[in-house]
């Protein structure tokens, strides 16, 4: 497989990977903390519902975001033909800005947004990116 291709199956892989861990995380925090006649998948409600939250309801989105980021930039850069660090952060990326949207669209408590946003996507994916690199070592003069 020409190793282009390569690295973008790598990316798509780890997004969808990244997904699955991130839904898996929310849907659990919503059976751990559950939220008294609130659909978890309705957006709306779950706006509105976001001012009675209090910070036990924000663990389990920020696990989510931030080890969804970390399993998806790992698969990436652990798929990825080249450029290993770069495919672990592309997938950072992605999820930042998935963050960013959803952030604000659910107009949750400002701290939150900030620890999510500066904590859960890029960091999480150059660790995911470093961890692929310790299990698959490649020959990088920058790390990049």
């Amino acid at each position: 497989m020409p190793r282009i291709l390569r690295n973008i199956v790598a990316v798509i892989a780890g997004w969808f990977g990244g997904v699955f861990v991130n839904m898996t995380l929310v849907n659990a925090g919503y059976k751990v903390f559950p939220i008294e006649g609130l659909q978890p998948d309705n957006m709306e409600a779950l706006a509105a519902a976001m001012s009675s939250f209090g910070p036990e309801n924000f663990i389990f989105p920020f696990l989510a975001h931030a080890l969804g980021t970390l399993v998806g930039a790992l698969i990436s850069a652990l798929i990825a033909g080249q450029h290993k660090i770069k495919s672990a952060l592309a997938v950072g990326i992605i999820f930042l800005l998935g963050g960013i949207v959803v952030n604000y669209m659910l107009s949750g408590p400002i701290w939150f947004a900030a620890l999510d946003i500066l904590l859960a996507y890029i960091p999480m994916a150059w660790v995911g990116g470093k961890i692929a690199l310790s299990i698959r070592p490649e020959k990088v003069k920058s790390g990049l």
